[in-house]
């Protein structure tokens, strides 16, 4: 009987426990299921002839079908070559370099012998984060602008002719690229301090006993300690391969139709086609880069599975 008694108690704390896990989840999945699952009824709209004349609902019964017209203008387009080139092109660089960035300082960082100068760099480097894309722009266009920018008073200085940034391609893919990794750069740098933080000291202690450098401590010791959040950074980034950062690609260069070569993603010509597209062909777009993005989520944890079946996220 007292035995029962026990395992009926148990059993009622454990109710209770879960009660109120549910309702600290409760937000959070609310959140979950009005903005992620909820919208994803909208994805019919990309086999449809969307039409704005009503309510949503109305339109969406009314519409009539296309099937998979919409999603032939991304790839009929003269420009897709082009625009595919880019979306991958960019992401392949800034997969490889928001990668081998954070971890090189977040380890140069870790080697800090004073704590508040280790603090300090991680604040200077986290703040561009948090910078909206706007304010880059007007940024970059106080250095780059051809009348008062700084760059060319610089040039003036020199002797040399003023240079008309906005109109030349040739520069830009730098620029980008720079851009990208300046301001995302504190971010990924701390998931990486983050991580070494946790690392257990005594590794290190047992390695200075033996002599082990710093060097020596970093390859051996942080670096395969580090190898699972490096691999799931690498797998996450992967699955937005299709994606683009839209304030990187369209305020930071200004629209300009010159720079439209090296500037343009599928999510710029996205928008730009909505200005004389459906929002028909927008949604099969993104619901083509979702696709893919979680195909090449797949694969490449596939690959890592094959490698390292140990690092791989599932």
């Amino acid at each position: 009987m007292d035995k029962k008694s026990g395992q009926r108690r148990l059993r009622t704390r454990w109710r209770t426990q879960d009660t109120e896990l549910t309702f600290l989840a409760l937000p959070t999945t609310i959140w979950y299921i009005l903005f992620c699952f909820l919208p994803m009824f909208g994805l019919i709209i990309a086999f449809k002839d969307f039409k704005i004349h009503g309510g949503f609902l109305s339109n969406v019964i009314n519409s009539d079908w296309t099937g998979f017209k919409n999603f032939e203008f991304l790839f009929k387009s003269n420009d897709a070559w082009v625009v595919i080139r880019n979306t991958l092109g960019y992401n392949l660089i800034f997969i490889v370099l928001s990668i081998a960035v954070p971890v090189t300082l977040a380890l140069m960082i870790g080697q800090l012998h004073s704590g508040k100068a280790g603090k300090i760099y991680q604040t200077l480097m986290f703040l561009p984060y948090f910078l909206s894309w706007v304010v880059v722009s007007a940024i970059v266009w106080a250095f780059l602008s051809f009348d008062k920018g700084i760059a060319n008073q610089f040039l003036n200085v020199l002797g040399n002719d003023p240079v008309n940034w906005y109109m030349e391609p040739k520069y830009w893919p730098y620029f980008l690229v720079f851009m990208n990794v300046w301001k995302g750069l504190g971010y990924g740098m701390v998931v990486y301090l983050a991580t070494i933080a946790g690392i257990d000291s005594t590794y290190y202690e047992a390695a200075v006993i033996d002599g082990a450098s710093k060097w020596q401590q970093a390859r051996f010791i942080t670096l395969p300690l580090m190898k699972l959040v490096i691999v799931m950074m690498f797998i996450l980034a992967v699955g937005r391969i299709f994606y683009t950062d839209f304030g990187l690609f369209f305020q930071v260069p200004r629209d300009s139709n010159s720079l439209f070569n090296v500037a343009t993603t599928i999510d710029v010509l996205v928008y730009k086609q909505l200005k004389s597209a459906t929002l028909g062909m927008a949604s099969a777009s993104a619901f083509l880069q979702s696709v893919l993005g979680c195909v090449t989520i797949l694969i490449a944890n596939w690959v890592v599975r094959v490698v390292d079946r140990e690092s791989a996220m599932m």
